[in-house]
């Protein structure tokens, strides 16, 4: 990859990109998570490393399990007490 084919973001373009706002980019850059340049007093990131980031955060079928734990004790027992 050449210095020409990088496009840059802005962190204002970014965050659009992501659909957060900016303090929540600037907390993803300084976690370490989205990796940003600065030029002056100017932050910039690569597309293509926010374009890793989206994929990165995919979620998994079957990974959601832990936010409703009860919904399958739950069916269960209304099933049961309609017989």
């Amino acid at each position: 990859m050449t210095v020409q084919d990088i496009i840059w973001l802005s962190t204002a373009e970014a965050a659009r990109k992501l659909g957060i706002g900016a303090r929540t980019l600037y907390r993803l850059i300084d976690e370490g998570q989205i990796p940003a340049y600065k030029f002056g007093r100017v932050i910039r990131l690569q597309e293509r490393e926010v374009d890793a980031f989206i994929d990165a955060a995919r979620i998994k079928p079957g990974t959601l399990e832990h936010l409703y734990p009860d919904s399958k004790s739950e069916t269960s027992v209304t099933d049961d007490s309609r017989t």
